[in-house]
């Protein structure tokens, strides 16, 4: 139950996103539903028009707007309105997704008592009372760590992501100490296997930091930026092969890890975190050039922006109902995996 309201609250702040710009491009909408399938509740505006419904299932929603797969003489219609207004409306739903995940993500800032810092406090020795592999490759107390290889660090969240993702070879680390920037040559971090893929793992601890207004912003607006950027890593990591098929969950998989999250102790405080990792996720992805999504509707729009000339909408709605089945039938298949790990 707590897994749809989640999905169910995500959608329709997507959702919303795409209306709103739609109301403001003057734009005509149809219908605005929530969920899929059969009607359960259903009323109409006598001022619009629109159609607002509450569907049967709870998983998914749309904006329906006049002229969006077909070609409609209508001013008002939406493939009738200059293609920079189209591109804020396909643009809105993602935005407002990634835009409620940063506002989230403030929300779970101010709550913390206290920040990690990017600044180490000790090497703790190991059971055997041996320094650490990175004491040993040459990192000190009191450093501040700038960059780790190529990625600057400006949060906590950032320097412990870039080691357990990159730590899996020796890095150069690039770090303040005592006012001079240096950089360590190849660092080595102790690596674990988790879910058959190899990682890095911190083997320092790290100074705290107070909360201020000004830790408060950095940690929101960093945080929040890292959460983008790992979506887009985690995709390349599946294309590339680093991350197999055990590491890709559909909506299935995700509603398991909603719902075991919250069977654990003090498991109702993960949750807005995972409201901003799924609405970040919903977000980006989004947003990429596939058919089918909007991100793949924003591509036939920038290519009439160039060309001067639209793409008919016959030729335009083949390619996104293909990328359509395609989509779906990608979903059916992650989803058995899903199944078969429940009952695994």
């Amino acid at each position: 139950m707590i897994a749809i309201l989640i999905f169910s609250l995500i959608i329709f702040l997507h959702e919303l996103g795409h209306f709103v710009a739609a109301r403001c491009c003057n734009i005509t909408v149809e219908e605005f539903a929530i969920g899929m399938g059969p009607k359960i509740l259903s009323r109409k505006s006598k001022k619009s028009g629109t159609v607002y419904s509450w569907r049967l299932f709870p998983i998914g929603g749309f904006t329906a707007m006049k002229g969006e797969n077909e070609e409609v003489d209508d001013e008002h219609a939406f493939n009738n309105r200059p293609w920079w207004q189209r591109l804020i409306v396909l643009l809105a739903g993602a935005l407002t997704n990634i835009l409620s995940a940063f506002l989230v993500m403030a929300v779970i800032v101010l709550s913390q008592e206290h920040f990690g810092s990017t600044t180490i406090h000790s090497f703790p020795p190991d059971e055997k009372g041996n320094m650490t592999s990175s004491q040993t490759s040459g990192l000190e107390p009191g450093d501040t760590i700038l960059k780790v290889g190529n990625r600057t660090i400006h949060v906590w969240t950032e320097l412990a992501y870039a080691i357990v993702h990159d730590g899996i070879e020796p890095l150069d680390i690039t770090v303040n100490r005592n006012g001079e920037v240096k950089v360590i040559k190849n660092v080595v971090f102790p690596t674990t296997v988790e879910d058959g893929i190899k990682c890095g793992m911190v083997d320092f601890k790290i100074y705290g930091m107070k909360k201020t207004f000004g830790t408060v912003i950095k940690e929101t607006v960093f945080q929040s930026l890292s959460y983008v950027k790992w979506v887009y890593e985690g995709l390349y990591d599946m294309i590339t092969g680093r991350y197999g098929m055990e590491a890709v969950s559909g909506p299935v998989g995700v509603v398991s890890a909603i719902d075991n999250t919250v069977k654990q102790e003090k498991g109702y405080s993960y949750l807005p975190t995972l409201f901003v990792l799924i609405s970040i996720n919903l977000g980006v992805v989004n947003l990429l050039p596939l058919p089918a999504l909007d991100g793949g509707r924003i591509v036939f729009v920038l290519v009439e922006a160039v060309r001067r000339k639209r793409i008919s909408a016959e030729k335009e709605g083949v390619v996104h109902l293909v990328g359509l089945a395609v989509l779906v039938a990608l979903i059916v298949f992650i989803s058995i995996f899903d199944i078969i790990d429940l009952f695994s």
